[in-house]
């Protein structure tokens, strides 16, 4: 058994006891988060060479160590609440932090058991950020938690970052990025020649290579501990981590890659309480200057976010689901100015059954930033199509979705080399500008391989998959009906 999964192994046992006392999974993993933090603290402090101070001295892991029962709990709420008020690393990591742990015992146990016994600041810092980032995993898998849908497949992932290649030269962001899965796949496909790298080249892959942007406090706090565990930001410095919602402005920065799985929830929504007491739901319709259309559609909105934030040349790989790809008025005008405007090149349609959001049908889309152009020239010349969803059925315990499944697709896409040498086959086709402008409200669902399924029963997807299948057509139809009637308000 590795070292990393005998960590996991181990912390998630713990996590098994906890549960009795009704702490979630995601709690007990956010309890870890901050006491790793404080241990790494300490063990930065109490290092024979170059001993840094990163925590005031009355929020020491120490006295965590010297105090028992009560006098613990009240002890450790304490630093939690002083944490929270400190600028960068420390305050993404602790704000709004509280401890779940009400058994003082427990948290005893969990602090000098299973915390205290390791050096997380070892030269192994990948066991131990690979530790923590399954642990994250082994969270994603709890559904009633909903931790799931701030967490990417890491297969989808990997192919993902193979097929846009980030190097040292670049910057990466992810304007939703959950807890740091696709920051930290670029960051170790960027550094893996470190050791050829200069000085210059560390630094900026350790403090400016990547940036995350993340709405949600609880995981803001494990993307931020994920990066820090990993070597990719500082414990005493900015954190590479922001929280608030990426879609309210135009940050003004702009990054060369932009890698993103944006949630999936159609409307950006605020809750309204009327004098009466009684909750409405309003659609939230962002209005900004460098937006093609005025939409409530949150993934939508995020895809014209992504194109405001690419740098010129800049390469974007995003996960969208199906609507974004058919879906008329604001979709339309999008897609039409996208593959106009931005070279758009490839479009890989997903399989269900890889996430843990069920009943997703999505699709990843490659596309690059060109520069302005004063001709009627489109910059996309050819959209380069890869069905990997007719005839595939993935469940995420009985045949979950392995890195090696996309390895045709990424041969296909010859990363790093001239797109002229790719080459059609049974499930890769390319359209071109004209072929997609001229289909009804330039609807790039595009199908061509016939499904198995409809002809023989014998080939249908197990019946939960089928189940999640309907949802997800039932809640995109829901979608489809409530822009028709936006649209006939309007009139």
């Amino acid at each position: 058994m590795s070292e990393t999964k005998q960590l996991v192994d181990k912390l998630w046992n713990f996590c098994n006891l906890l549960r009795d006392d009704g702490v979630s999974t995601i709690d007990y993993t956010e309890q870890l988060t901050y006491l790793l933090f404080l241990k790494m603290a300490h063990e930065r402090e109490t290092r024979p060479l170059n001993p840094e101070t990163i925590v005031p001295a009355d929020c020491s892991w120490q006295r965590l160590l010297d105090t028992d029962g009560d006098e613990l709990e009240v002890t450790y709420r304490t630093i939690l609440e002083t944490l929270a008020k400190q600028p960068g690393t420390l305050g993404v990591i602790f704000r709004k932090a509280q401890n779940k742990i009400q058994d003082p015992a427990k948290l005893k146990r969990l602090i000098v058991d299973f915390i205290d016994q390791e050096n997380w600041s070892a030269t192994g810092v990948d066991i131990k950020g690979d530790a923590y980032e399954g642990l994250l995993a082994k969270g994603a898998e709890d559904i009633k938690s909903g931790a799931g849908q701030y967490f990417t497949p890491r297969a989808l992932i990997s192919a993902m970052v193979d097929c846009v290649q980030p190097t040292v030269a670049d910057t990466v962001v992810d304007p939703a990025c959950g807890t740091g899965g696709f920051l930290l796949a670029a960051y170790e496909y960027a550094a893996r020649d470190a050791e050829d790298l200069t000085p210059d080249e560390k630094e900026h892959l350790r403090d400016g290579f990547v940036h995350g942007v993340e709405l949600v406090d609880g995981t803001a706090r494990l993307a931020a501990m994920n990066v820090l565990l990993h070597g990719m930001s500082r414990a005493d410095g900015p954190s590479p981590i922001d929280v608030r919602d990426a879609l309210t402005a135009d940050p003004g920065d702009r990054w060369s890659v932009v890698l993103a799985n944006p949630p999936f929830g159609t409307k950006s929504a605020v809750k309204m309480i009327g004098e009466d007491g009684k909750t409405t739901t309003v659609n939230l319709e962002i209005v900004r200057d460098d937006f093609w259309v005025t939409t409530s559609n949150k993934q939508l909105n995020f895809v014209q976010h992504i194109k405001t934030i690419l740098d010129i040349n800049g390469r974007a790989g995003v996960v969208l689901p199906d609507n974004v790809l058919f879906e008329g008025g604001a979709g339309e005008t999008l897609r039409k100015r996208l593959l106009k405007e931005f070279d758009v090149h490839t479009l890989v349609r997903l399989p269900t059954g890889i996430f843990y959001a069920g009943g997703v049908k999505a699709n990843l889309l490659f596309f690059d930033k060109r520069p302005a152009s004063d001709t009627e020239t489109p910059w996309t010349e050819k959209l380069w199509v890869y069905d990997f969803r007719t005839n595939q059925h993935f469940t995420m315990k009985q045949n979950p979705l392995r890195r090696s499944h996309l390895d045709e697709f990424v041969e296909c896409y010859k990363p790093g080399r001239p797109r002229g040498e790719r080459a059609e086959s049974e499930r890769f086709k390319a359209f071109t500008y004209g072929e997609l402008m001229a289909r009804d409200k330039a609807n790039l669902d595009l199908v061509w391989l016939k499904d198995d399924s409809i002809e023989d029963a014998a080939d249908l997807p197990a019946p939960e998959v089928l189940a999640r299948e309907i949802m997800g057509e039932l809640e995109v139809a829901a979608g489809e009906f409530a822009a028709i009637a936006e649209a006939l308000d309007s009139q």
